[in-house]
Protein backbone atom coordinates (compact mmCIF):
# COMPACT_ATOMS: atom_id res chain seq x y z
CA UNK A 1 0.00 0.00 0.00
CA UNK A 2 2.88 2.12 1.08
CA UNK A 3 4.30 1.62 -1.99
CA UNK A 4 1.48 2.41 -4.20
CA UNK A 5 1.27 5.83 -2.76
CA UNK A 6 4.59 6.38 -2.89
CA UNK A 7 4.61 5.96 -6.72
CA UNK A 8 1.23 8.13 -7.38
CA UNK A 9 3.32 11.18 -4.87
CA UNK A 10 6.26 10.31 -7.57
CA UNK A 11 3.82 10.44 -10.75
CA UNK A 12 2.31 13.67 -9.58
CA UNK A 13 5.99 15.36 -9.16
CA UNK A 14 6.42 14.10 -12.71
CA UNK A 15 3.43 16.12 -13.71
CA UNK A 16 4.02 19.34 -12.06
CA UNK A 17 7.95 19.13 -13.40
CA UNK A 18 6.58 18.73 -17.25
CA UNK A 19 4.08 21.26 -16.62
CA UNK A 20 5.68 25.15 -17.78
CA UNK A 21 3.54 26.71 -14.91
CA UNK A 22 1.49 26.05 -12.07
CA UNK A 23 -1.28 23.72 -12.01
CA UNK A 24 -4.56 23.10 -10.44
CA UNK A 25 -5.58 20.08 -8.97
CA UNK A 26 -8.09 19.21 -11.20
CA UNK A 27 -5.83 19.60 -14.08
CA UNK A 28 -3.41 17.18 -12.76
CA UNK A 29 -6.29 15.02 -11.53
CA UNK A 30 -7.07 14.82 -15.33
CA UNK A 31 -3.25 14.10 -16.13
CA UNK A 32 -2.95 11.58 -13.85
CA UNK A 33 -6.44 9.46 -15.37
CA UNK A 34 -4.73 10.06 -19.09
CA UNK A 35 -1.71 8.23 -17.65
CA UNK A 36 -3.11 5.36 -16.16
CA UNK A 37 -3.34 6.23 -12.90
CA UNK A 38 -6.43 4.88 -10.38
CA UNK A 39 -6.67 7.81 -7.81
CA UNK A 40 -9.46 10.02 -6.78
CA UNK A 41 -10.00 13.64 -6.32
CA UNK A 42 -9.75 12.81 -2.52
CA UNK A 43 -6.45 10.99 -2.24
CA UNK A 44 -5.09 13.50 -4.79
CA UNK A 45 -5.61 16.13 -2.35
CA UNK A 46 -3.91 13.93 0.55
CA UNK A 47 -1.34 13.40 -1.47
CA UNK A 48 -0.76 16.85 -2.73
CA UNK A 49 -0.86 18.00 1.47
CA UNK A 50 1.47 15.25 2.11
CA UNK A 51 4.18 16.70 -0.52
CA UNK A 52 3.54 20.22 0.35
CA UNK A 53 4.24 18.97 3.79
CA UNK A 54 6.99 17.66 2.62
CA UNK A 55 8.50 20.68 0.95
CA UNK A 56 8.58 19.41 -2.69
CA UNK A 57 5.95 20.91 -4.14
CA UNK A 58 4.57 24.52 -3.08
CA UNK A 59 0.56 26.36 -3.44
CA UNK A 60 0.76 29.45 -5.57
CA UNK A 61 -1.37 31.78 -6.49
CA UNK A 62 -5.14 30.74 -7.72
CA UNK A 63 -4.93 27.15 -6.33
CA UNK A 64 -2.23 26.03 -8.45
CA UNK A 65 0.83 23.86 -7.23
CA UNK A 66 4.01 24.04 -8.71
CA UNK A 67 7.42 21.53 -7.93
CA UNK A 68 10.02 22.88 -5.78
CA UNK A 69 14.00 22.58 -6.67
CA UNK A 70 14.03 20.07 -3.69
CA UNK A 71 10.76 18.14 -5.25
CA UNK A 72 13.20 18.01 -8.65
CA UNK A 73 16.17 16.34 -6.89
CA UNK A 74 13.82 13.88 -4.65
CA UNK A 75 12.33 13.20 -8.15
CA UNK A 76 15.91 12.54 -9.74
CA UNK A 77 16.86 10.70 -7.08
CA UNK A 78 13.96 8.66 -6.97
CA UNK A 79 13.76 8.09 -10.57
CA UNK A 80 17.31 7.18 -11.43
CA UNK A 81 17.32 3.80 -12.46
CA UNK A 82 13.59 4.71 -14.73
CA UNK A 83 15.49 7.84 -16.28
CA UNK A 84 18.36 6.23 -18.44
CA UNK A 85 17.78 7.51 -21.86
CA UNK A 86 16.00 10.20 -20.59
CA UNK A 87 18.26 12.65 -22.15
CA UNK A 88 17.01 11.47 -25.44
CA UNK A 89 13.66 11.76 -24.95
CA UNK A 90 13.82 15.19 -23.94
CA UNK A 91 15.80 16.50 -26.74
CA UNK A 92 13.25 14.98 -29.36
CA UNK A 93 10.63 16.89 -26.54
CA UNK A 94 11.96 20.12 -26.56
CA UNK A 95 12.75 20.02 -30.18
CA UNK A 96 9.10 19.39 -31.42
CA UNK A 97 7.65 22.19 -28.31
CA UNK A 98 10.12 24.94 -29.64
CA UNK A 99 8.22 27.12 -31.82
CA UNK A 100 11.44 29.84 -33.68
CA UNK A 101 10.38 30.56 -36.92
CA UNK A 102 13.46 31.33 -38.90
CA UNK A 103 11.84 34.16 -41.50
CA UNK A 104 9.71 35.67 -38.54
CA UNK A 105 12.32 36.08 -36.13
CA UNK A 106 9.60 34.92 -33.84
CA UNK A 107 8.89 32.41 -31.24
CA UNK A 108 10.30 30.16 -28.85
CA UNK A 109 14.05 28.75 -28.50
CA UNK A 110 15.70 26.30 -26.44
CA UNK A 111 18.21 27.42 -24.12
CA UNK A 112 20.08 26.26 -20.71
CA UNK A 113 19.95 28.34 -17.41
CA UNK A 114 23.00 28.71 -15.15
CA UNK A 115 22.37 30.51 -11.68
CA UNK A 116 25.12 32.56 -10.48
CA UNK A 117 26.01 35.92 -8.25
CA UNK A 118 25.65 39.66 -10.39
CA UNK A 119 29.27 40.29 -8.69
CA UNK A 120 31.10 37.02 -9.84
CA UNK A 121 29.78 36.73 -12.85
CA UNK A 122 31.14 40.31 -13.48
CA UNK A 123 34.26 39.37 -12.52
CA UNK A 124 35.28 36.62 -14.78
CA UNK A 125 32.44 37.76 -17.37
CA UNK A 126 35.79 38.69 -19.46
CA UNK A 127 36.19 35.19 -19.95
CA UNK A 128 32.74 34.70 -20.55
CA UNK A 129 32.49 36.87 -23.10
CA UNK A 130 36.01 35.91 -24.77
CA UNK A 131 34.52 32.35 -25.35
CA UNK A 132 31.73 33.85 -27.21
CA UNK A 133 33.99 35.87 -29.05
CA UNK A 134 36.42 33.10 -30.58
CA UNK A 135 33.22 31.40 -31.49
CA UNK A 136 32.93 29.05 -29.35
CA UNK A 137 29.44 29.19 -28.30
CA UNK A 138 26.17 28.34 -29.70
CA UNK A 139 25.89 31.61 -31.36
CA UNK A 140 26.40 34.81 -30.19
CA UNK A 141 22.62 35.69 -28.03
CA UNK A 142 22.46 35.44 -24.34
CA UNK A 143 19.59 35.80 -22.05
CA UNK A 144 19.30 37.34 -18.56
CA UNK A 145 16.41 35.92 -16.21
CA UNK A 146 15.71 37.98 -12.55
CA UNK A 147 15.66 36.74 -8.87
CA UNK A 148 12.21 34.98 -8.92
CA UNK A 149 11.43 34.33 -12.41
CA UNK A 150 10.99 30.67 -13.24
CA UNK A 151 12.58 28.88 -15.92
CA UNK A 152 11.05 25.58 -16.40
CA UNK A 153 12.21 24.12 -13.25
CA UNK A 154 14.55 26.15 -12.18
CA UNK A 155 13.21 29.44 -9.64
CA UNK A 156 16.40 32.09 -9.95
CA UNK A 157 16.76 33.01 -5.82
CA UNK A 158 17.39 36.16 -4.45
CA UNK A 159 20.28 37.74 -4.96
CA UNK A 160 21.22 35.71 -8.50
CA UNK A 161 20.79 36.24 -11.85
CA UNK A 162 19.92 33.01 -14.13
CA UNK A 163 22.62 33.56 -17.67
CA UNK A 164 20.92 32.20 -20.30
CA UNK A 165 22.33 30.75 -23.29
CA UNK A 166 20.74 28.96 -26.62
CA UNK A 167 21.12 25.55 -26.23
CA UNK A 168 22.12 23.54 -29.43
CA UNK A 169 19.11 21.66 -29.73
CA UNK A 170 17.43 25.05 -31.09
CA UNK A 171 19.29 23.27 -34.08
CA UNK A 172 16.98 20.75 -33.94
CA UNK A 173 13.86 22.41 -34.27
CA UNK A 174 14.68 24.39 -37.00
CA UNK A 175 15.30 22.17 -39.17
CA UNK A 176 12.68 19.76 -38.05
CA UNK A 177 10.50 23.39 -38.63
CA UNK A 178 11.62 22.61 -42.43
CA UNK A 179 11.11 19.14 -42.52
CA UNK A 180 14.46 17.89 -41.98
CA UNK A 181 14.74 15.27 -38.87
CA UNK A 182 17.91 15.17 -36.94
CA UNK A 183 19.22 12.29 -34.99
CA UNK A 184 21.42 13.80 -32.09
CA UNK A 185 24.04 10.83 -31.30
CA UNK A 186 26.61 12.08 -28.59
CA UNK A 187 27.91 14.94 -26.68
CA UNK A 188 31.76 15.30 -25.95
CA UNK A 189 34.77 17.00 -25.87
CA UNK A 190 36.41 18.22 -28.43
CA UNK A 191 39.86 18.93 -28.67
CA UNK A 192 41.18 22.07 -30.86
CA UNK A 193 44.74 22.37 -31.90
CA UNK A 194 45.27 25.96 -33.12
CA UNK A 195 41.96 26.48 -32.83
CA UNK A 196 40.46 23.95 -35.24
CA UNK A 197 38.65 20.72 -33.95
CA UNK A 198 41.06 18.00 -34.16
CA UNK A 199 39.29 14.56 -32.51
CA UNK A 200 36.23 13.60 -29.58
CA UNK A 201 38.81 12.89 -26.74
CA UNK A 202 35.45 11.72 -24.67
CA UNK A 203 32.12 11.32 -25.44
CA UNK A 204 28.81 10.33 -23.73
CA UNK A 205 25.59 8.91 -25.67
CA UNK A 206 22.38 10.80 -25.30
CA UNK A 207 20.67 7.31 -25.39
CA UNK A 208 22.46 5.82 -22.34
CA UNK A 209 22.40 9.15 -19.77
CA UNK A 210 19.67 11.06 -17.80
CA UNK A 211 22.16 14.04 -17.29
CA UNK A 212 23.73 16.20 -19.99
CA UNK A 213 27.01 14.89 -21.03
CA UNK A 214 28.56 18.19 -20.81
CA UNK A 215 26.97 18.95 -17.24
CA UNK A 216 29.06 16.17 -16.45
CA UNK A 217 32.19 17.25 -18.25
CA UNK A 218 32.25 20.77 -16.81
CA UNK A 219 31.59 19.21 -13.23
CA UNK A 220 34.16 17.06 -13.37
CA UNK A 221 36.85 19.64 -14.20
CA UNK A 222 37.70 17.99 -18.04
CA UNK A 223 37.08 20.97 -20.34
CA UNK A 224 39.65 23.31 -21.32
CA UNK A 225 38.14 26.01 -22.26
CA UNK A 226 41.06 28.85 -21.10
CA UNK A 227 43.40 27.20 -23.28
CA UNK A 228 41.08 27.25 -26.08
CA UNK A 229 40.49 31.07 -25.66
CA UNK A 230 44.62 31.74 -25.24
CA UNK A 231 46.43 29.20 -27.17
CA UNK A 232 43.75 27.90 -29.47
CA UNK A 233 44.51 24.45 -28.17
CA UNK A 234 42.23 22.82 -25.48
CA UNK A 235 38.68 20.97 -24.18
CA UNK A 236 35.69 22.19 -25.47
CA UNK A 237 31.83 20.90 -25.17
CA UNK A 238 30.48 19.75 -28.64
CA UNK A 239 27.82 17.09 -30.18
CA UNK A 240 27.51 15.29 -33.12
CA UNK A 241 24.44 15.28 -35.17
CA UNK A 242 22.94 13.21 -37.78
CA UNK A 243 20.59 13.88 -40.58
CA UNK A 244 19.86 12.81 -44.09
CA UNK A 245 22.00 12.80 -46.64
CA UNK A 246 19.73 14.40 -49.46
CA UNK A 247 19.19 16.86 -47.13
CA UNK A 248 22.86 18.58 -46.84
CA UNK A 249 22.42 21.43 -49.25
CA UNK A 250 19.29 22.32 -47.07
CA UNK A 251 21.16 22.13 -44.34
CA UNK A 252 23.93 24.46 -44.81
CA UNK A 253 21.63 27.02 -46.24
CA UNK A 254 19.92 27.45 -43.00
CA UNK A 255 22.95 26.91 -41.12
CA UNK A 256 24.02 30.27 -42.99
CA UNK A 257 20.57 31.81 -42.23
CA UNK A 258 21.09 31.03 -38.68
CA UNK A 259 24.37 32.59 -37.74
CA UNK A 260 23.52 35.26 -39.78
CA UNK A 261 21.02 36.12 -37.07
CA UNK A 262 23.34 35.05 -34.29
CA UNK A 263 22.45 31.19 -33.75
CA UNK A 264 24.94 29.97 -35.55
CA UNK A 265 26.53 26.34 -34.00
CA UNK A 266 27.35 24.40 -37.17
CA UNK A 267 31.38 23.98 -36.32
CA UNK A 268 31.23 21.16 -39.33
CA UNK A 269 29.25 19.45 -41.52
CA UNK A 270 30.56 16.18 -43.53
CA UNK A 271 30.02 14.33 -46.52
CA UNK A 272 27.19 11.51 -47.26
CA UNK A 273 28.15 8.60 -45.39
CA UNK A 274 31.97 9.64 -44.58
CA UNK A 275 33.42 9.74 -41.19
CA UNK A 276 33.82 12.94 -40.15
CA UNK A 277 36.44 13.57 -36.94
CA UNK A 278 36.92 9.44 -37.56
CA UNK A 279 33.20 8.89 -36.00
CA UNK A 280 31.65 6.93 -38.20
CA UNK A 281 27.67 7.87 -40.31
CA UNK A 282 25.59 5.65 -41.34
CA UNK A 283 25.03 5.09 -44.92
CA UNK A 284 22.61 7.88 -46.46
CA UNK A 285 23.39 10.51 -43.72
CA UNK A 286 25.41 13.03 -42.97
CA UNK A 287 27.56 14.24 -40.19
CA UNK A 288 27.70 17.10 -37.86
CA UNK A 289 29.84 18.79 -35.43
CA UNK A 290 27.36 20.98 -32.99
CA UNK A 291 28.87 23.44 -30.32
CA UNK A 292 27.76 23.34 -27.02
CA UNK A 293 25.48 25.90 -25.86
CA UNK A 294 26.67 25.76 -21.95
CA UNK A 295 30.24 26.46 -23.35
CA UNK A 296 30.23 30.21 -22.64
CA UNK A 297 29.65 29.47 -18.92
CA UNK A 298 31.49 26.41 -18.36
CA UNK A 299 34.84 28.57 -17.94
CA UNK A 300 33.49 29.97 -14.83
CA UNK A 301 33.90 26.48 -13.63
CA UNK A 302 37.46 26.07 -14.84
CA UNK A 303 37.79 29.33 -12.53
CA UNK A 304 36.97 28.04 -9.45
CA UNK A 305 33.44 29.08 -9.58
CA UNK A 306 30.81 26.98 -8.44
CA UNK A 307 27.88 27.39 -10.29
CA UNK A 308 24.29 25.43 -11.00
CA UNK A 309 23.95 24.94 -14.81
CA UNK A 310 21.10 22.96 -16.60
CA UNK A 311 21.27 22.39 -19.91
CA UNK A 312 17.69 22.39 -21.93
CA UNK A 313 16.34 24.12 -18.91
CA UNK A 314 13.16 25.80 -20.92
CA UNK A 315 11.83 27.96 -23.76
CA UNK A 316 12.55 31.18 -24.19
CA UNK A 317 11.48 33.96 -26.51
CA UNK A 318 13.93 34.87 -29.16
CA UNK A 319 13.09 38.64 -28.57
CA UNK A 320 14.46 38.32 -25.34
CA UNK A 321 17.57 37.24 -26.29
CA UNK A 322 20.62 39.78 -26.88
CA UNK A 323 24.26 39.99 -28.37
CA UNK A 324 26.65 39.18 -25.82
CA UNK A 325 28.93 42.57 -25.91
CA UNK A 326 25.75 44.16 -23.97
CA UNK A 327 26.52 41.27 -21.21
CA UNK A 328 28.36 43.67 -19.02
CA UNK A 329 26.04 46.42 -19.28
CA UNK A 330 22.91 44.53 -18.36
CA UNK A 331 24.88 42.45 -15.64
CA UNK A 332 25.91 45.99 -13.87
CA UNK A 333 22.09 46.62 -13.20
CA UNK A 334 22.13 43.77 -10.89
CA UNK A 335 25.28 45.04 -9.10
Amino acid sequence: MLEKSKKKKIAILNVLRNADSGLRSSQIFDELVNQGYDVSERSLRMYLQDLKDEGVTEAIEKRRYRITERGIHEFEATTIYERVGFLSARIDQMTYRMSFDLAALSGTVVFNVTVVEPKVLMRYLSHVIKVYADGYSMGRLAALLQPGERCGHITIPNGMIGLGTVCSITINGVLLHHGIPTVSRFGGLLELHERKPRRFVEIIMYEGTSIDPLEVFIRSGMTNYRGAITSGNGRIGASFREFPAASREKVAELAQQMDNIGLGGFMRIGRPGQPLLDIPVNEGRVGAIVIGGLNPVAILEECGVRVHSRALAGLIDFKRLFHYEELEKRVREYL
